[in-house]
């Protein structure tokens, strides 16, 4: 779904948000955390757990582990699963308006303190795992976990789960008593190390160079054991480890390093999640400044995950922090992306996290965090908020970037930025599926607006912390009216008024000024704002937001294929669940048609699965190319792209794990199909076909395989 939309600027100056009135008709909030699909109305605070708040002083590390001081950010502060039970039921994180937690990875980790150049270092951060099965000790006991669950949901605060299921922990090749040897535990029980690794379960390619996106996948991150997932007991273990978290209760989760794991596993793992408990889910695909990756859109539309969104945050730091791009920057930003990303909402919006430096620095003007958090807060996407931010923590790269947090004041101005502007994400529509329109810009002031059926709110930002700007000429989709600043003047904004046909009339934003005017309203045609997951086998129940889509079942269609009745589990103005029809594999466009057959936009580029999924090694031996010609696969089956060369599977790999003329590449198929296949050449335009008979094979019922075949002439 498309959803920026481009006008003619007739004017131009500083960057502020706006919203305005609520309407009387408007619905009453959704505070639900039942629904696990969808996070388009929710904002999510970025916990990490060892450096929030220490609720149980006992199941502190011991030893040189730990540091109560906090002094040292490489060792162990303290921080707990209860701590955070603490602040949820002190209601900091619900008075901010924070309805999604998401949390340190929670599995046990290695207990070995590792000595890098001198200094001690521990596994803090949740990323050295050691059993997928078991918990942090430091963090809490499952029954800990189990409450902290309970706690967040009391509340009505959604929890999800860190996981990274690249790799283990450090470990050295020739060194088997350094650290744990990357040693993996299956609920206490030993799997394997990576010396005299005689089962295969990790890669032993070396380090990666970063220099492709293969080297990346199929070699080592830095010193960290790298899994293999194309292992059946790697595979199995992992789909069942994330099930005991999904068990568990939790609600989401955010997947570690998805560019160094084969996209093809990573797509069986999210149909493993979405056939068996779907979850809001979203990866760590890291950009850097400036950069566009075809290949990470690609991830996003097709793997059933959405990404942490670097684009936006990147361009967010340039634009408000850096001062080294402008507002005609962030505007291309904001359309780019919302042309690239087929679900753009879906994507997780933020200005840092625990990998960068913190946006805030200690000697720079408070209002540029504060204007960077109002434009997050009211922009596309799913918004997710470090904890500390709305303190105004500082700190550069990792650790420093990772300290305690300092106070848990309710009186900050960024606290009360996010407390004011959260809760419309459930409040007004326009502000969670809202399409993005530009109705006024210059280098230092964008005026967009966020509009879903009849709901609307604009936002003015002036990030001209010395210049007011003078703003004539502004048309909106806002009913004639006088609108108060939703942030009531917390960042110098203004009050607005609106003549006919839209027609604002001229004001002065003032330096630095932010200002959020909003009109909500009953949405009378069904309007689609959000499908999830989006990829899933028939049978599956997905749920439908949005507005207007009558108290009595309607009909939902699947291309074509309409669903009524039983099939309908529940149907209500704002969401229905519904489950996926016996269609055949492919992609597939959703709209809803109400009890009176008025039909709905249509929602688009969801994937039906051929069934369960399971992750196969295809490869082809002496697939000899000329320059800049490349192999790819092809199938009988959606998966593979049904025969047809623009969707065929590819450019295959053939540096690490296979080398040309050895061609390779992990790919989900459905499990237990017996599929026919093809390779073939491709360099631009012109497609050139393997010859003889089709290959055939029976993908595993579960596990994976590997498929090695030559190259037919």
């Amino acid at each position: 779904m498309k959803k920026f939309l481009k006008t003619t600027a007739a004017f131009a100056l500083g960057l502020s948000l706006i919203f305005g009135l609520f309407s009387p008709a408007q619905a009453a909030p959704d505070t639900s955390v039942s629904n696990k699909q969808n996070f388009s109305t929710d904002v999510i605070y970025q916990i990490f757990t060892d450096r929030f708040s220490d609720g149980n002083p006992a199941n502190n590390p011991t030893g040189a582990a730990f540091d109560g001081t906090c002094t040292n950010l490489r060792l162990y502060c303290g921080g707990d699963w209860q701590g955070i039970i603490n602040k949820i039921n002190d209601g900091y994180l619900t008075g901010m308006g924070i309805t999604a937690i998401w949390i340190s990875q929670p599995v046990e980790n290695i207990y070995s303190i590792i000595n890098y150049s001198g200094v001690n270092n521990t596994a803090y951060h949740g990323y050295w795992a050691r059993d997928f099965k078991k918990t942090n000790p430091a963090y809490g006991t499952i029954a800990d976990f189990q409450n902290l669950i309970a706690a967040a949901h009391a509340k009505n605060i959604k929890v999800i789960i860190d996981f990274a299921p690249n790799h283990t922990s450090p470990a050295s090749s020739d060194q088997p008593s350094f650290a744990e040897n990357g040693r993996l535990y299956n609920n206490g029980t030993l799997l394997g190390g990576y010396t005299n690794d005689t089962q295969n379960l990790f890669h032993h390619n070396g380090g990666t160079d970063f220099s492709t996106i293969e080297n990346g996948i199929y070699k080592n991150l830095y010193d960290l054991a790298d899994l293999n997932h194309n292992n059946s007991t790697v595979d199995v273990y992992l789909k069942d480890a994330i099930k005991m978290w999904l068990d568990l209760g939790i609600d989401g989760i955010r997947m570690d390093a998805v560019k160094h794991m084969p996209f093809g596993w990573q797509k069986s793992f999210m149909a493993t999640v979405n056939n068996y408990k779907p979850v809001f889910t979203f990866g760590e695909w890291f950009l850097g400044v400036n950069e566009v990756s075809p290949e990470n859109h690609q991830f996003a539309n097709e793997s059933g995950m959405s990404l942490l969104d670097f684009r936006f945050a990147q361009k967010v730091r340039q634009v408000f922090r850096d001062n080294t791009d402008n507002m005609y920057g962030l505007k291309a930003m904001l359309e780019g992306s919302a042309a690239d990303y087929a679900q753009v909402d879906d994507q997780v919006t933020f200005i840092d996290n625990h990998d960068m430096e913190r946006f805030h620095a200690s000697n720079a003007n408070r209002r540029k965090l504060e204007q960077a958090l109002a434009f997050t807060l009211t922009s596309r996407g799913v918004p997710a908020i470090y904890y500390g931010t709305e303190q105004y923590m500082s700190g550069g790269t990792d650790p420093d970037n990772r300290a305690r947090i300092p106070s848990f004041s309710t009186s900050t101005t960024a606290y009360q930025v996010i407390q004011k502007l959260a809760p419309l994400r459930k409040s007004n529509p326009a502000i969670a599926y809202g399409s993005t329109q530009e109705r006024w810009i210059n280098n230092d002031v964008l005026i967009y607006e966020r509009k879903f059926g009849g709901n609307v709110a604009v936002v003015a930002v002036n990030r001209n912390l010395n210049t007011p700007a003078s703003i004539s000429g502004l048309v909106t989709s806002l009913p004639q009216g006088s609108y108060n600043d939703v942030l009531g003047g917390l960042l110098n904004g203004n009050a607005l008024t609106v003549g006919t046909g839209g027609a604002a009339s001229n004001f002065t934003l003032a330096a630095g000024g932010t200002a959020v005017w909003q009109y909500t309203t009953a949405t009378a045609t069904p309007t689609i704002g959000h499908v999830g997951p989006m990829m899933a086998k028939p049978g599956v129940t997905i749920t439908i937001d949005g507005r207007g889509f009558g108290s009595t079942k309607g009909t939902v269609y699947f291309g074509t294929t309409a669903v009524t009745g039983a099939n309908i589990t529940a149907w209500e103005d704002t969401e229905i669940k519904v489950k996926i029809p016996a269609v055949a594999g492919g992609i597939y466009n959703i709209k809803i048609a109400n009890a009176a057959g008025t039909e709905s936009n249509v929602y688009d580029n969801f994937e039906v699965l051929s069934g369960d999924q399971v992750s196969v090694r295809f490869v082809v031996n002496n697939a000899t190319t000329a320059l800049g010609q490349n192999v790819y696969l092809t199938g009988s089956v959606s998966e593979l792209g049904n025969w047809d060369p623009a969707k065929a599977i590819g450019p295959m790999y053939n540096q690490v794990v296979y080398q040309y003329p050895n061609w390779y590449y992990d790919v989900s198929v459905p499990a237990g199909k017996t599929i026919e296949f093809k390779f073939l050449k491709k360099q631009g335009s012109t497609v050139t076909w393997e010859g003889g008979s089709n290959h055939t094979f029976t993908a595993p019922a579960s596990g994976t395989a590997t498929i090695n075949v030559n190259w037919q002439p």
